[in-house]
Parts: C-alpha cells; sequence; structure tokens
C-alpha cells in the first residue's frame, strides 16, 4: 500500500516511514526538502498519485498563533484538495492533547482549526492526539524560565517518547478511519512541578522550580487536565527514565 507521510523527514515523520516501509509499504516521506510544499502545493499531486493514505505530522514554523493558523489552514486546504483529486481512502493527522482545553493558546487554536477543516472534508480522517514529547522538555523548562526560576503549575503532566506516539499514528495509517480522535499519553503521569524538579536534579541544572498555579504554558494557563488524556487513552511503552538514559 501506498502511504504517503507528509511531514515525513521530521521526528515523527521519519519514525513513521520507517515503520511502514519496515511492515512491507511503500512509504513516501513528502517535505519541503523532498519537493513537496504543502503550503504553495508544489509536488503534492505528484506525491499523492496512486496513494490510498496520506498521513500527516507537519508541523507550523512557529508557535506563534497567527503564522501557525496560516500555516495548519493553507497546508489543510491544499492537502484536501489534492487528496480528492488522487482519490485518497483515509486521511490520518497528528494533534495535541488538550487542543479543545487550552482556546487561549494561538497555536492551539490553529491545531482545533486544522481538524475542523479535516473533519469537513470529504476524505474519511482519523486523528491522534499526543501529549508532550521527551524531546521538547528541555524547551518546555527553558519556555517557564522567569528571572532563573522556572514558574510551573501543579497540574497533571503525562509526556511520551517520540517512538511511541509513531508507532500509535502508525497503527491508525494501517487502521479503519475512525471518523473522531484517539488520545495517546507516556505510561507515567506526575505533577508538573514535581516532574520538572526531578529532571533538573538529573540534568545537572541549578535552576530552582517554582510551584506556581498561575505560571503560563505557552500563553495559557492551565487546569488540573488541561495537558493529559482523558479515559480510554492509549499508553506508550516508554518512561522518561527509559528514553533519557538512552540520550
Amino acid at each position: 500500500m501506498k502511504i504517503v507521510v507528509i511531514g515525513g523527514t521530521g521526528l515523527i515523520g521519519s519514525k513513521v516511514v520507517a515503520n511502514l516501509a519496515r511492515q512491507g509499504h511503500q512509504a513516501v516521506a513528502a517535505a519541503p526538502n523532498t519537493g513537496v510544499n504543502t503550503l504553495t502545493g508544489e509536488g503534492l499531486a505528484e506525491a499523492l498519485a496512486g496513494a490510498e493514505v496520506v498521513v500527516d505530522v507537519s508541523n507550523s514554523p512557529s508557535l506563534d498563533g497567527d503564522t501557525a493558523m496560516k500555516f495548519f489552514q493553507t497546508a489543510t486546504r491544499n492537502i484536501a484538495e489534492a487528496e480528492a483529486a488522487a482519490g485518497v481512502q483515509h486521511h490520518v493527522a497528528l494533534s495535541v492533547v488538550g487542543t479543545e482545553r487550552l482556546p487561549e493558546s494561538g497555536y492551539l487554536r490553529a491545531k482545533a482549526a486544522q481538524e475542523e477543516l479535516i473533519a469537513a472534508a470529504p476524505i474519511p480522517y482519523s486523528l491522534v492526539h499526543a501529549t508532550q514529547f521527551f524531546e521538547f522538555v528541555k524547551a518546555i523548562a527553558n519556555d517557564a524560565e522567569v528571572d532563573g526560576e522556572l514558574h510551573f503549575a501543579p497540574v497533571e503532566f503525562q509526556p511520551i517518547a517520540s517512538d511511541d506516539v509513531a508507532l500509535t499514528v502508525t497503527r491508525a495509517a494501517l487502521g479503519e478511519p475512525t471518523k473522531g480522535r484517539v488520545e495517546v499519553g507516556g505510561p507515567e503521569r506526575r505533577l508538573m512541578d514535581d516532574f520538572f524538579r526531578a529532571a533538573l536534579a538529573a540534568w545537572d541544572d541549578p535552576r530552582t522550580v517554582i510551584t506556581d498555579p498561575h505560571a503560563h504554558y505557552f500563553g495559557t494557563e492551565l487546569g488540573m487536565d488541561s495537558l493529559v488524556p482523558g479515559p480510554g487513552a492509549l499508553t506508550g511503552a516508554i518512561s522518561y527514565a527509559e528514553w533519557s538514559a538512552k540520550q
């Protein structure tokens, strides 16, 4: 089966392409560096010719709300048009756990707009909502810094290994369209401030973590369950300690 992975040379996309190829599928990595530009439409028709499934794990070049909104709306419309012309049977997209719960975040408003466009398009679809990747926890820590201290709310936090995200996306691509979403998080759930205290200690990072109920997470305050999946979610197999030990 031919499966096109938009964003197929990135962190998740490259893993999805490798997973699919190992199972004998024709996995095509579609990205600007392979001649496919979803913003302009360049190369889309050629890449999607003969494809049965399209997986979109691409991301905005910026977390800025306006930039992300333009990216996701333009790219999603172009992909949907090319899918319809190519006769694609299943569209799979990667999104973020909590997208619908954090409307103050410009980036997550853009992800919500992407999902609305996917649901309105004629192609049957499946959405995978994942929690924060282990690879990004240092960036999350740096974003929380205020005057040399890291401010985190005491809310639930359940990050996940990118390998587990890629496996979930791969399985979605090989399954039937759900016309809905599946959530996936890591195997361990901790309070966010406690997680980062332990992480900084492991990194030998001297900065102090301040427990701050009003701390912002990329521009928005968090509720207790804003960042974690609900009942019935899938769970990754790799713990943060296991992942970290291999880095």
